[in-house]
């Protein structure tokens, strides 16, 4: 059996590839630029391709039997129909927590579910690892976080949960038709997590509040990642990328629904998810 993983140097992707090596299963992953796509398992076959260019995929799935399918939404219908041209049998595809509580809609779960395949829908909620990006290069350079919210609870995710209840949709019967939730198992403040942080790192790392616009100025000015999302970090921004300063037409209940754990990675992994001081130390040589 060999699984063809898309977005395979994304925080999740890299995580899939890992664990199906682990498990012995026959791995190819696609990314635009293969030259850069250090830190992958030595047997994964790696081959360049880009899913905004749907074509470019037709080498990598041949001889597929399942696909791992990072979202791209104007290319899914393309993407998919050629993974059933290949005989791809089941897709398990990564969505977003917040389609399951109706703050938007996945394209690319309605293309996915119309293409008569095996399907699994897995729906994080916010990435522990997104704080890498941003905070990790002021602990680097002050052993500071500089950023507001300091006590509004978050239910964030370890990327590699993430990816072991995608590897599971992947390889085994029984999760056709599921749309999975996926949470962390409990809340944590910015100021507990920036104190894990320091934990793990085993010397302190100072929180200061600030306001969002001081922390989007301070986001603007690393570049990269961080100054692509800080609005919608932020809150700047709502999902759909409208201006979220004025009414976004969503209610407190629909957002306080993901800060709660929800039961779906216990049951897919017959275990507690990991929490954000099992994600500290896992990530602690990011942040020295």
């Amino acid at each position: 059996m060999t699984v063809l993983v898309t977005g395979a140097t994304g925080f999740v992707g890299r995580n899939v590839v890992r664990q199906l090596v682990d498990a012995g299963v026959e791995t190819r992953a696609t990314t635009r630029r293969p030259g850069s796509a250090h830190g992958l398992p030595e047997e994964v076959q790696v081959v360049g391709a880009d899913l905004e260019r749907p074509e470019t995929l037709r080498e990598a799935l041949k001889g597929v039997a399942a696909l791992y399918l990072f979202p791209v939404e104007d290319r899914a219908e393309q993407v998919v129909a050629l993974a059933e041209e290949a005989g791809v049998r089941r897709i398990v595809d990564l969505s977003a927590a917040s389609v399951s509580v109706g703050l938007h809609h996945n394209p690319v779960e309605t293309v996915v579910e119309r293409s008569g395949l095996t399907w699994t829908h897995v729906r994080p909620g916010g990435f522990m690892a997104n704080m890498l990006q941003l905070w990790a290069p002021m602990v680097r350079a002050e052993r500071v976080v500089r950023y507001p919210f300091a006590d509004e609870p978050m239910n964030l995710v370890h990327e590699a949960d993430i990816a072991a209840v995608a590897v599971k949709a992947l390889l085994e019967d029984g999760h056709h038709g599921r749309a999975y939730t996926i949470t962390g198992p409990a809340s944590w403040t910015v100021r507990e997590q920036v104190a894990a942080i320091g934990a793990a790192l085993g010397e302190p790392v100072r929180y200061e509040e600030v306001s969002r616009e001081r922390a989007r100025e301070l986001l603007k000015a690393q570049g990269g990642f961080a100054a692509e999302a800080a609005d919608l970090m932020l809150g700047f921004v709502d999902y759909g990328g409208a201006d979220a300063t004025g009414e976004d037409g969503y209610s407190d209940q629909d957002w306080s629904a993901l800060e709660r754990p929800w039961p779906d990675l216990e049951q897919v992994l017959g275990r507690p998810g990991r929490t954000y001081a099992d994600w500290a130390r896992d990530h602690v040589e990011d942040f020295r």
